[in-house]
């Protein structure tokens, strides 16, 4: 007996300081050294030299630093076994980074790229490959979850705020789930996909060579159906290259096929719908591919700092100013689309969104304190009965046009308050809405299907009938009427323009944005 009591108080002790070694183990690192016997430590005063070494990265040191101290300074792409998976899904995905219109060449390629071709023969990890790696990361969440740095994509006047995300806590949430690299699709507008197919097929086209330039015979102002010339014979292989014609015949006669490839050109480019070839058509069919290129890179970056909030809904209206057009969205299918005059260079109606609470028909127009100053008073000084020839009059120390047929705002305006006081609004100047460039207005948008968007919102409140519409925008006094659901209304800046199928449509740039813009995604 007293031999078997010195030998359990022995066996308890030992149990007692195994337990308390365990528990040493734990406490040192907060992780169970025996759980996490994978994972490799290195030293952190080696983060520094790697700059040092690699210094086009540097711009990503506070990210990597913060990213290894959020792991206690442990390898997070290699484990005992070697390269993790997730880190070939990464670099995959940065392969195909130009498809997703980023121009930004990635730094040391050619020794990221010996990463992982050399990976399986490698014997352990080394830290530059892993940093390396980390610096891809980083270099892939900036160009392609983010995108241009909001700083300087609010100097191009088309910047919407959207929340900022800590891409240190992303990449724990994207290891744990690597398929979201692939959700972040949801994240972006259907527009973004579009135009990346787009991109594929127009990146094909400069492969293969690219489009000549079409050639105006001297004296022709203009070709028409039934016309035969060597113009028309390299109007047609141009459409055929961009995907307008399905074949290319080589017949310089302007036939009936020609005819209909050029109308669904001139369409989906918001040009003058006539059937005319003349040399501003030409102009515009001789842009380089490499500016078509230029120009869809850009509109995607704009893509992405367009929150997607705008269309969950289903319902809401958007405006594109280079198109000078206007879709009406509901249950996520385009009810209505009309031509729109926005704000001339003077005036350039802004780029923003808003919320369309109420309608106001035969509406009064509260002339602007700018164009009293600069029209009526000047126009007051020639002419004493200026205001009464104008439907004018003063009210409360303002002028205001009176409703009627000849009020500059129409018959109906759609209202979504904001600082700007942007709205769109009818308009009795009915000939601009023909025009190819439609940049007149003071800065609201003149909306050519006024009627018809009113009646299109308004068709499934009982309070409303066609008839009622009609007769409230005629009955001369100003009658205002609050939507029982909010409408979202986005005033858009796109130069280009996809449908489902990747075929695109280029608008001229009428603010002169897109070179800004370019500058800063291609300057690296």
């Amino acid at each position: 007996m007293k031999k078997i009591i010195p030998i359990l108080l022995l066996c308890c002790i030992s149990i007692i300081l195994v337990a308390s070694c365990k528990k040493k183990d734990k406490d040192l690192s907060g992780v169970n050294v025996h759980e996490e016997e994978n994972v490799i430590p290195f030293d952190s005063t080696q983060i520094a030299g790697f700059f040092t070494k690699y210094p086009d990265f540097k711009a990503f040191q506070p990210e990597i630093k913060e990213l290894y101290k959020k792991h206690d300074y442990h390898y997070i792409w290699y484990d005992r076994g070697g390269l993790i998976e997730f880190a070939e899904a990464l670099y995959d995905k940065v392969n195909q980074i130009k498809s997703e219109g980023v121009q930004s060449q990635l730094p040391y390629k050619q020794q990221i790229n010996d990463i992982f071709y050399e990976a399986k023969e490698k014997g352990g990890p080394d830290l530059t490959s892993e940093l390396l790696i980390s610096s891809m990361y980083f270099f892939y969440a900036k160009n392609v979850l983010e995108g241009l740095d909001p700083k300087e994509s609010k100097e191009t006047g088309w910047y919407l705020p959207r929340e900022k995300v800590s891409y240190v806590t992303y990449l724990d949430t994207l290891m744990k789930d690597p398929n979201l690299l692939k959700k972040h699709d949801s994240e972006l507008l259907p527009l973004y996909y579009d135009l990346k197919k787009g991109l594929q097929k127009y990146t094909e086209i400069e492969e293969k060579g690219g489009w000549g330039t079409i050639e105006m015979e001297a004296g022709v102002k203009s070709l028409k159906p039934g016309d035969s010339s060597k113009t028309i014979a390299e109007v047609r292989k141009r459409l055929f290259i961009s995907g307008d014609l399905s074949k290319d015949s080589g017949n310089s006669q302007y036939d009936d096929e020609l005819l209909q490839a050029l109308m669904s050109y001139k369409k989906r480019n918001s040009r003058e719908m006539d059937n005319l070839i003349t040399p501003d058509l030409i102009k515009h069919l001789n842009v380089p591919v490499q500016e078509r290129i230029k120009a869809i890179v850009v509109n995607m970056e704009r893509c992405r700092w367009i929150s997607t909030d705008l269309t969950k809904g289903g319902e809401y209206i958007a405006v594109n100013i280079p198109s000078y057009r206007m879709r009406y969205f509901k249950d996520n299918k385009m009810r209505l689309e009309s031509n729109v005059v926005v704000g001339k260079e003077m005036n350039k109606t802004i780029v923003f969104s808003g919320q369309m609470s109420y309608l106001v028909f035969s509406p009064y127009w509260n002339i602007p304190k700018s164009i009293i100053e600069k029209e009526i008073k000047p126009g007051m000084a020639k002419d004493k009965n200026y205001l009464a020839n104008h439907n004018m009059e003063w009210n409360n120390g303002r002028v205001r046009q009176k409703p009627g047929n000849k009020n500059s705002l129409g018959l109906v305006k759609f209202m979504f308050p904001n600082s700007n006081n942007i709205y769109l609004h009818d308009s009795p100047a009915k000939s601009l809405f023909n025009k190819e460039n439609r940049a007149f207005s003071h800065g609201c948008v003149r909306v050519q299907k006024a009627r018809d968007l009113a009646v299109a919102i308004l068709e499934d409140d009982k309070n409303w009938t066609p008839q009622k519409i009609d007769k409230a925008m005629h009955a001369g006094k100003e009658n205002s009427y609050t939507l029982k659901k909010k409408i979202p209304v986005y005033i858009a800046y796109f130069t280009a323009f996809a449908d489902e199928n990747g075929m695109i449509g280029f608008f001229d740039d009428v603010y002169n944005r897109d070179a800004r813009l370019a500058s800063l995604l291609y300057k690296s």
